[in-house]
């Protein structure tokens, strides 16, 4: 009789986590025609605080805004198939005592934690990462998911997302006017556009947005697969 009382419980268990489990799959479909939203746009919804995002299309973002951000975040992103295993197996390999100083995560990991996950907590994240990127490859284009990232990143505080309400913010033009200089600058407020405030980009930044125009003159080659 316990074991019965028990058994519509255990039944409920497996349904929630097999729907969690499906989630991911189902919403990848559905995104695939549907503008997404991130994990951090709920929050901020759910809590009342507001958010700013104008979603556009890829053609109708400057070629120098997603050129910019291969070179600064993912310049093998034509290449891989979601996980840059060869930077995985270097970072792993330059670990100390204190763990990897920097990250291996692609664009398409990127995607992944933005779309379905949370923000802290790394070590316990990054299979996830690792497994849904891969399946985002195997559903979305290259093109597709670089389009999505540009609308869901994060790029000012206060609720700015995507590249078209973060160049408004920065430099009162649409994304699909800025300038190679003006891309660079964004692509280097990633990751973190709270304290590398795009609109006033410290010495670091302004440094780091120079190394990126640099890069980005000889890296035409490093979008290719965006069809730009």
């Amino acid at each position: 009789m316990r074991l019965g009382r028990r058994t519509p419980w255990l039944r409920l268990v497996v349904i929630a986590l097999t729907l969690l489990a499906a989630a991911p799959l189902i919403l990848t479909l559905v995104y695939t025609v549907v503008p997404p939203v991130s994990t951090l746009m709920v929050a901020r919804w759910l809590t009342l605080r507001p958010v700013e995002r104008v979603w556009v299309p890829l053609d109708q973002i400057a070629a120098t805004l997603p050129r910019a951000v291969v070179v600064s975040e993912d310049a093998r992103f034509c290449q891989h198939g979601g996980v840059d295993w060869a930077a995985v197996r270097l970072v792993l390999g330059e670990g100390g005592d204190n763990g990897p100083r920097r990250g291996a995560s692609t664009i398409t990991m990127q995607v992944a934690k933005n779309l379905f996950l949370w923000q802290g907590a790394p070590y316990l994240r990054k299979p996830l990462e690792i497994v849904l990127a891969q399946g985002i490859e195997l559903v979305w284009s290259k093109r597709r998911i670089m389009e999505v990232y540009l609308n869901i990143a994060e790029w000012g505080p206060d609720g700015v997302f995507g590249a078209e309400a973060g160049a408004r913010r920065a430099f009162r033009k649409s994304a699909r006017a800025l300038t190679a200089r003006e891309a660079s600058v964004m692509a280097a407020a990633l990751p973190n556009p709270i304290i590398r405030d795009a609109r006033r980009p410290n010495r670091q930044a302004s440094s780091h947005a120079a190394v990126i125009v640099r890069r980005a003159r000889a890296a035409a080659a490093l979008t290719a697969c965006l069809g730009r």
